[in-house]
């Protein structure tokens, strides 16, 4: 095995012939290798009884690599097919990421090292090439569709990762058709039965009964407006994405909620309507960008009423002072301008805002990472429908994307929060039960 420290002589530094692809991806990962390496140039590394491995296919797969360091190259090997993650099926490759994430510790290798890598690979691969498809552009490339979190570009980035295909949706999310992290009764419960578990613990965190108003924003398919109409609540939700909407509108029709329930292809802040007796935000705050924090949360305040209550469900970070902007692979494949932050900054930022009091906050994040689990069996079970509704492209992305999220709630890189927050009166007033009055 050859590792490099900066600054330390190793190994490679005096080998004088050319190194092979696998003696090149042995080095750059460092450590002692439990998946199996294998190249087209028929070179290999690791253990040959690995229960897991990589195979670099393609002289293109080596260039992204090249080109990309880290998990943007990878992600872009692994789309296009140039590379191939063996022992794992592409519709959920969870073990094998996880063998491959135990070596990724990635070491700088001393100048002369990297001066023999790029001679055993050759300039050409150092040249950047057209990345797949299914990549948005970089951040700094999408100025033209408006500035970051205007109306123009947020629209354009919801319809990039949303409107891929109802169809496809329905095969990975199952009949819930909801996009966002379920609430587990139990470990052993269906992801229907938790979806179904989710929405009912956000409607009772809201104090909502028969007669109340719901505006549900960021609503995705229209799970939580469905939920509470079928409770004789009039409710509201409003998505970005066309296609949700048309989705949604058809569901809400066909279930005969159409007196209760309404979904529209709004962007939030355009909505007139107030007054609302509960204001919720599934899985929307991750594109609102922490900077936008204040008018978003004044926005859920004002269209609450008085002793209305305001629960926010996001995607958060564990700490609250990383980078909010997600990485090149989940910015570039997955949510386009997406940012992510701490619960404490949510919570402050809500706080200092005045209006709101936040009563209650919990963590979900292992049951985000057990929704993960299911999408990605439903992938399995679904694969051959899906590669021929999307592409085999973008099937293999969702499985990556799924799979490695799933790593991420795991190894608490990120979490899920509930904030829980009431409008006060002009005095500071509210008159909620003095402890909690769902069931958890």
């Amino acid at each position: 095995m050859t590792t490099f420290e900066e600054g330390t002589p190793a190994k490679t530094d005096v080998h004088h012939g050319k190194l092979s692809l696998a003696e090149i991806f042995e080095t750059l990962l460092g450590g002692d290798l439990k998946i199996r390496i294998t190249a087209y140039d028929g070179s290999s590394a690791g253990p040959e009884d690995a229960e897991f491995g990589l195979n670099l296919k393609t002289p293109r797969g080596t260039t992204y690599l090249v080109t990309a360091p880290g998990d943007l190259g990878l992600a872009r090997a692994y789309v296009s097919g140039d590379l191939e993650l063996i022992g794992a099926h592409p519709g959920d490759p969870y073990g094998a990421l996880q063998a491959l994430a135990e070596d990724l510790n990635f070491k700088r290798p001393s100048p002369l090292a990297l001066a023999q890598i790029a001679r055993s690979l050759g300039i050409e691969h150092f040249k950047p090439i057209t990345p797949p498809p299914q990549e948005a552009l970089p951040r700094w490339r999408r100025f033209a569709e408006g500035l970051r979190h205007s109306k123009t570009r947020d629209a354009e980035v919801i319809s990039y990762h949303y409107d891929v295909s109802n169809a496809f949706y329905e095969w990975v999310l199952g009949p819930s058709m909801t996009y966002t992290c379920a609430v587990y009764p139990d470990a052993d419960a269906s992801l229907e039965t938790a979806q179904e578990n989710k929405y009912r613990l956000i409607f009772d965190k809201l104090r909502l009964k028969p007669g109340d108003r719901l505006l549900d924003i960021g609503c995705g398919w229209g799970g939580m407006v469905r939920y509470a109409a079928r409770r004789g609540v009039k409710a509201l939700g409003v998505t970005l994405s066309a296609e949700q909407a048309e989705w949604a509108q058809q569901a809400i029709a066909d279930e005969g909620l159409a007196d209760l329930a309404e979904v529209r292809h709004s962007d939030y802040r355009d909505v007139p309507e107030s007054d609302f007796d509960a204001v919720s935000s599934i899985g929307l705050t991750e594109h609102i960008g922490v900077g936008n924090y204040p008018s978003y949360f004044s926005f859920m305040r004002d269209k609450a009423r008085v002793g209305g209550l305001v629960l926010n469900h996001s995607i958060t970070r564990p700490d609250n002072m990383k980078s909010s902007r997600a990485g090149s692979f989940i910015d570039r494949y997955v949510f386009p301008d997406g940012e992510l932050t701490g619960s404490g900054k949510i919570i402050s930022k809500m706080q200092d805002i005045g209006g709101l009091e936040v009563v209650h906050e919990e963590n979900f994040r292992y049951h985000y990472a057990s929704t993960l689990r299911d999408w990605n069996r439903n992938l399995v079970d679904h694969w051959d429908e899906a590669v021929e509704e999307v592409g085999v492209g973008t099937a293999r992305l969702w499985g990556l994307y799924m799979a490695g999220c799933r790593i991420g709630f795991e190894r608490d890189i990120v979490q899920l929060h509930h904030v829980l927050a009431v409008k006060l009166d002009d005095k500071g007033r509210q008159s909620l039960p003095l402890r909690p009055w769902w069931d958890a």
